[in-house]
């Protein structure tokens, strides 16, 4: 053994060890997917806001039946930011909470 290295491992540190890996930090998840979706929709109601035309945005505008106030619009653009924010927190902090069950459950299975 050289003198740098450690003693090896033992079963109950490598099993924490592992554990600590598999779990995601389901708080940075839900913000991250919270501004990614509020950004991607904000970014579109944007981009088609200003391409203007006859019709403006028919399909992205249907969100309005889930996302009440929001519209292909100026202040969409705010709303649509703010319900992506919101939709996808949600579904960032439920995919890492989901996530963190099934690392657990799996954990204490070994």
């Amino acid at each position: 053994m050289s003198p740098r290295s450690s003693p090896p491992a033992s079963a109950a540190e490598r099993n924490r060890v592992h554990v600590a890996i598999a779990r995601l930090r389901a708080g940075v998840l839900a913000i991250v997917f919270g501004l990614v979706g509020g950004s991607g929709l904000a970014f579109a109601t944007a981009w088609l806001v200003l391409l203007g035309g006859d019709e403006v945005g028919p399909h992205l505008g249907l969100l309005a039946n889930f996302f009440p106030g929001y519209s292909v619009s100026g202040p969409g653009v705010a709303v649509g930011f703010l319900y992506g924010l919101v939709s996808g927190g949600l579904l960032g902090g439920f995919i890492g909470a989901a996530y963190n069950r099934l690392a657990d459950w799996r954990a204490r299975r070994r």
